[in-house]
């Protein structure tokens, strides 16, 4: 029987992981190791600062005080019993797209998997509704594929489902970022500023080859990502550079 992980970033109670949980049991044997309560946004930090304080819920769940990263090296060091063939985060009540994948902590405790040479998926539904079966569906769908397939090295599926799902699926690059980042500034009774962070649409145009496109026509998007973010042209153009830097460090240091 093969070994499927399961983490997320909205928290271990959340519907999404049930739901996920729920599509894949019958598939393989199914271990749930996720934050203790809701990590969104924590990308793929790590708690360093205090103990990683972990729950068990039953058998093969276990609840843990920290980020979805977090969540994913206890799982893999100490409470599973071997390694995972697939671990999946998610699934996400909200979309993972474009430069949102950085701050994700969906998409950051697959990045942690991939990085141990894990598969892994990052699912996402792209709905202010709670209705997780087409997502699930997918899940389950990926799951059987990757299982028998298998996934290249530290690459990771980046999984958007919108709702009402059209029945199609495209795979695609991620977009660039279409929203930038705004502050709400208000004052709380002792008189001190706090922010809200939230986003502004800014680009009404969207490339058609990438999530956002998908998810607006109501198809769902996978979108490969990789773990090595070099920039290959950047790097032999700007490789003259090294003899400039190293020179200048010199006459500074005289």
């Amino acid at each position: 029987m093969r070994n499927i992980l399961l983490t997320n970033d909205d928290g271990y109670g959340a519907e999404g992981l049930r739901a996920l949980q729920e599509a894949l049991e019958d598939l393989a044997t199914v271990w749930v190791v996720a934050p203790f309560a809701e990590q969104s946004g924590t990308a793929q930090s790590l708690t360093l600062r205090r103990p990683i304080v972990v729950h068990a819920k039953s058998e093969r769940h276990w609840a843990v005080e920290g980020t979805p990263a977090d969540a994913v090296i206890v799982a893999l060091h100490r409470l599973l019993p071997e390694r995972p063939d697939l671990v999946i985060s998610g699934i996400n009540h909200g979309a993972n797209m474009g430069e949102n994948v950085y701050y994700s902590g969906t998409v950051g405790a697959a990045r942690e998997a991939a990085l141990h040479h894990i598969p892994a998926v990052a699912m996402s539904l792209c709905s202010r509704k709670l209705h997780f079966a087409n997502a699930a569906r997918i899940a389950r769908s990926a799951a059987e594929i990757i299982l028998k397939e298998g996934l290249p090295d530290q690459v990771l599926l980046n999984l958007n489902v919108p709702e009402p799902w059209t029945g199609e699926v495209r795979f695609t690059r991620q977009s660039k970022k279409i929203t930038r980042n705004q502050l709400t500034e208000g004052k709380d009774p002792k008189g001190r500023s706090y922010y809200w962070i939230f986003e502004q649409k800014i680009d009404k145009d969207i490339e058609p080859d990438t999530d956002y496109a998908a998810v607006f026509a109501g198809d769902a998007s996978v979108t490969p990502l990789h773990l090595d973010p070099t920039h290959d042209e950047s790097l032999e153009r700007l490789a003259r550079w090294a003899e400039l830097l190293g020179a200048g460090a010199k006459s500074l240091k005289s």
